[in-house]
């Protein structure tokens, strides 16, 4: 193929240039993506778009598939070119035979120039120039066919001479599009700067967030390591409790077994002594010889059943008994608790639980905190979207932890003037009407503060604290396990306030109500401290 039919097979029928980055459409029609943008932005989609070179139309904007096979010819046509820096761009209308690049467009003309051309169309005043452009028609009124030179600020669009004299904008200010054109610049650099500070604000955020992400983790990795360790610990620990004792047994019972062998072998000895005297006396008593009879020395100790200390060795006997009898069971005993102590204390936390606050579940006139601990009342809606996990009628929060066992605390400040109730509830509690109160239902517990009163509430049933609270702290403590949910004022000393008992049957979640009044909101608070 000569190289000025290869020419025409790359041309974009848009710009009549060699395709620069070009695309394809569903039709098959390729063209460079500034071109086909340009056009299909022109196109508001209403009556649907079209291919500029087949006609073909689409019901919706086409997407644009890029020719990676047209693009590299392409390039590589171009770089056989002697020139091919210069017609890589917007080309001269005029210039058919071989493509020149444009170096101006006339607005007047509708076409791109380059110097040659350009010298004839510049003697005539009606002729109106600007940087080369694809898309000189946008630049005509569509009504009047004249030049776009005004802004109409009312209308806020672009007019031409004759619209300005019409009905239609009849009395509206108007600006040159330069003028206007500045205006809106500075205006645009304006929210440019906010929305600059704006993404910085966003990033330390983000970085804040990914940097308490990277604590728990390593927190969570820590927490794994040391439950392991422990319970490595605690196996240790068991086996040799149960080495010791086999060993305490097998000790007490080769001790038992030698004792009652020795005890055996001397009953033994005591017994073959009276089966003898007893044949002695028997032959004594079958003789019929009365001198022979009253001659046998030591009649008395033959009759005696208990010499040789029998009653002693007995007595011995039971005595060694009572001592190898059974093993130390207050010694085991003292050591499985002894192992069981150092379970809790490895398991259970010994500092105050980490508390952060689903915004997910929060009303939309509670403004929580960046840190996820504070939740503030506020007259403000927060806008956020109406989902099955908000709180809706009630200035409610959940937290975002959930508790599944265990035993754990965290204390909760207030705001000296506020009214609330702080507590825990299953996460299937409702959302929405009465029941979703937090106190209200069977599945919250709650303290709460009422024109500087206290109670206590669950399934709507209260229970007035007998004593006042001063401390603006409050403690929540929890065991899953026992069924207990505990609160105590933080004062010194800490002084109990009451104790809920029941049994939990699913995951609990801590949960913040924070009373709304018109003439103190933003002085409404509830924080949970760390």
């Amino acid at each position: 193929m000569a190289s000025a039919d290869l020419r025409e097979e790359l041309l974009c029928s848009v710009c009549l240039c060699v395709f620069k980055d070009p695309v394809t459409l569903r039709c098959g029609h390729n063209f460079c993506r500034v071109c086909i943008d340009q056009h299909l932005n022109t196109q508001d989609g209403s009556g649907g778009y079209s291919c500029p070179e087949c006609r073909e139309e689409f019901p919706e904007k086409p997407p644009l598939m890029r020719n990676i096979n047209l693009h590299n010819v392409s390039e590589r046509f171009l770089l056989t070119q002697p020139n091919h820096e210069e017609i890589t761009g917007i080309c001269c209308t005029y210039c058919v035979d071989s493509p020149v690049p444009a170096v101006r467009s006339c607005l007047h003309c509708e076409a791109s120039l380059c110097d040659k051309h350009i010298k004839v169309h510049i003697r005539s005043p009606e002729h109106v120039f600007c940087d080369p452009s694809t898309s000189l028609e946008n630049r005509r009124c569509s009504v009047h066919k004249k030049i776009l030179k005004y802004y109409c600020t009312v209308d806020a669009t672009c007019i031409c001479v004759s619209c300005g004299i019409t009905r239609e904008h009849n009395g509206h200010r108007m600006e040159l599009m330069e003028e206007a054109s500045k205006q809106k610049k500075e205006k645009l650099r304006n929210v440019l700067q906010k929305l600059i500070t704006k993404r910085e604000e966003t990033e330390e955020r983000v970085q804040s967030l990914k940097e308490r992400r990277r604590n728990a983790q390593e927190k969570t990795s820590g927490d794994v390591e040391r439950v392991t360790a422990l319970f490595i610990d605690i196996r240790r620990r068991l086996e040799d409790l149960e080495k010791r004792i086999l060993s305490e047994i097998s000790s007490q019972e080769k001790e038992e077994s030698l004792s009652l062998s020795a005890l055996i072998q001397k009953l033994e000895i005591q017994k073959d002594e009276l089966s003898r005297k007893m044949r002695h006396i028997e032959e004594l008593c079958n003789m019929t010889d009365p001198l022979t009879v009253l001659q046998e020395p030591d009649t008395g100790d033959l009759c005696d059943p208990e010499e040789g200390g029998g009653d002693e060795d007995t007595g011995g006997h039971d005595n060694q008994r009572h001592d190898v009898d059974g093993l130390d069971v207050t010694v085991i005993l003292d050591t499985v608790c002894d192992i069981i102590s150092g379970i809790r204390s490895g398991i259970y936390v010994e500092g105050p639980g980490d508390i952060l606050l689903d915004v997910n579940t929060a009303h939309n006139n509670l403004h929580i905190s960046d840190d996820l601990k504070t939740a503030t009342c506020t007259q403000n809606n927060q806008n956020r979207p109406k989902t099955a996990e908000r709180f809706q009628d009630f200035p409610q929060v959940m937290s975002s932890r959930r508790f599944t066992s265990g035993r754990h605390y965290w204390d909760v400040e207030s705001s000296k003037i506020v009214d609330w109730r702080v507590g825990m509830c299953y996460h299937s509690i409702d959302r929405r009407g009465d029941q979703s109160y937090i106190g209200n239902n069977k599945k919250s517990w709650c303290l709460q503060r009422y024109n500087n009163k206290y109670s206590v509430i669950h399934d709507s049933e209260g229970f007035r604290l007998p004593h006042n609270i001063s401390s603006d702290r409050v403690r929540i403590c929890l065991d899953y396990e026992a069924g207990e949910l505990s609160f105590y004022e933080l004062c010194d000393p800490i002084r109990h306030l009451h104790t809920f008992t029941t049994t939990f049957t699913e995951p609990l979640h801590a949960v913040l109500y924070v009373f709304n009044l018109l003439f103190v909101c933003g002085s409404n608070w509830l924080r949970i401290c760390s």
